[in-house]
């Protein structure tokens, strides 16, 4: 059992959090309950993931993609009403971290999704926008791009989308970045990279891709940012002797 504010003070300088120029408020957005004693964690605060949180009995969600976002309706109404609401009757507190989580380099986005790959030799670019959040690395050895194709779908478990299908030339070095970072695709050729790697993908992504000279995989938005909120709860479960569970709401994109 662990007080509220003081995880969210930890995972607000472990962070970082007041170095980023985020879309949303990072750290805590919903308070629930002082007391914490398990955490249910997932990328995004959806109703699924809470209906999930009640059901399991958690005092709070820790998520990726939380609430208020920047230009969205600030009213609380409709689906945003159901949910807010859902938290508040049972007392559970929602954290949310987003671009933080993306750039943090031992339990992000990024990092955990280089792990996961088993790209070595990463590092972060740390000029410029991209400054924590395009990353960089080297496959052990070369693979063609239908085995990279296949290796990704193997360790994310979905089949990432692949373009340009005309470049044949072998992938080595990789540069990546979690979620709907396709535009930094340029920057990745710029860098002399092989391939670049990141969740969605754009109708201009294509005919980049193919003028660049480089290959480019959209593994899924979801798919991509999936380790790092479960790095960070097993590292909250182990400091502060709480309960964390994962729960996956699935989804496509």
């Amino acid at each position: 059992m662990q007080q509220l504010k003081v995880i969210v003070d930890y995972c607000n300088d472990l962070l970082r959090v007041n170095d980023f120029k985020d879309y949303c408020p990072n750290g805590l957005q919903v308070e629930g309950r002082d007391q914490i004693n398990k955490i249910v964690c997932g990328v995004t605060a959806c109703q699924a993931l809470i209906d999930a949180a009640i059901e399991k009995q958690a005092d709070a969600i820790l998520v990726h993609h939380g609430y208020f976002w920047k230009n969205e309706d600030p009213v609380i109404t409709g689906i945003k009403r159901k949910r807010i609401q859902s938290l508040l009757e049972h007392g559970i507190s929602l954290l949310a971290y987003h671009l933080p989580l993306d750039a943090h380099e031992q339990f992000g986005n990024n990092v955990t999704l280089a792990q996961k790959l088993n790209i070595q030799a990463f590092e972060s670019e740390q000029r410029g926008e991209a400054q924590g959040l395009l990353w960089n690395g080297r496959l052990a050895q070369p693979m063609s791009a239908s085995d990279f194709t296949k290796h990704i779908a193997t360790h994310l478990g979905r089949a990432p989308l692949h373009l340009p299908d005309a470049v044949n030339k072998p992938i080595q070095k990789i540069a990546w970045c979690t979620g709907g970072a396709q535009h930094y695709i340029e920057e990745a050729a710029a860098m002399g990279m092989d391939a670049y790697v990141s969740g969605e993908v754009s109708e201009q992504t294509f005919h980049l891709a193919q003028e660049l000279n480089i290959h480019y995989f959209a593994a899924g938005h979801h798919a991509t940012e999936s380790y790092g909120v479960q790095a960070l709860a097993s590292h909250l479960g182990d400091k502060f002797g709480i309960h964390t569970e994962f729960v996956d709401i699935a989804n496509p994109v």
